[in-house]
């Protein structure tokens, strides 16, 4: 492989065909979470392409927040460990901006099966075995967001109630550590709904309460969707807020 420019109308620069790659060897399990990964010069000798070219690869990775550049140490594997990483997905913040202590409380763990509209989310067979968490997520003691979430019982065998406590609910965090999955995108919806029973009765809300419902699709390696997760949120002195480029 060397630094050409072709024209063919399948052509994919040079550097977007080493950051594919770099993907493929993280996928592969090559360098884990936390690790980091060889110089650029080295990578540079081992593709055969240019520093430059490696240079610009890494810098895609590092904005999609999949590789995390050390000033003096060099470049790392993202992970949901990382204090500025473990929270990236949760949006929900207090009007006046202060720090809030973030708990959660899980409901209940059952298996159930995929229907055909989460079957289709999560690109699965229709009864496929399905992992079933329903949690409360609370902000200074006060109860916010309920949280569910549903993952492939498959490639998360053994994930039950102790597990998800032991890792004081930590999800992304348990995925990567204990079952070698990295959640490194999530697409995200959001609507106004009314609090409903078994919701209301949680949050401690009237029925009919409006709420921001955010339904997730959260995305691994190779853009395999491996979660689906809605969180209906409280949001009378809390707001969604995301930063756009």
């Amino acid at each position: 492989m060397t630094d050409k420019t072709y024209n063919s109308p399948n052509y994919r620069p040079l550097y977007d065909q080493i950051k594919v790659l770099l993907t493929q060897s993280l996928i592969g399990g090559e360098w884990r979470p936390g690790e980091m990964i060889p110089s650029e010069i080295d990578l540079a000798a081992r593709y055969k392409v240019s520093q430059g070219t490696v240079r610009k690869a890494i810098d895609s990775l590092a904005g999609e927040n999949i590789l995390i550049r050390r000033q003096g140490k060099g470049t790392f594997v993202a992970t949901h460990n990382e204090e500025g990483i473990k929270l990236r997905f949760l949006r929900l913040t207090a009007v006046d901006g202060h720090k809030e202590a973030l708990q959660n409380e899980l409901i209940s763990c059952s298996k159930t099966k995929a229907d055909n509209r989460l079957a289709k989310i999560l690109e699965l067979k229709a009864g496929a075995a399905l992992i079933d968490v329903k949690r409360l997520l609370t902000f200074s003691g006060r109860p916010l967001i309920y949280d569910h979430i549903i993952v492939p019982a498959a490639p998360f065998k053994g994930l039950n109630s102790t597990r998800i406590e032991e890792n004081n609910g930590s999800m992304y965090g348990m995925y990567e550590t204990e079952y070698g999955i990295r959640m490194i995108r999530a697409e995200e919806r959001l609507i106004a709904v009314a609090a409903t029973g078994e919701v209301a009765k949680a949050l401690n809300l009237k029925l009919g309460t409006p709420l921001l419902s955010i339904e997730r699709v959260s995305y691994t390696y190779g853009d395999k969707p491996m979660e689906w997760r809605l969180g209906l949120c409280l949001t009378d002195d809390h707001h969604y807020m995301n930063e756009l480029e």
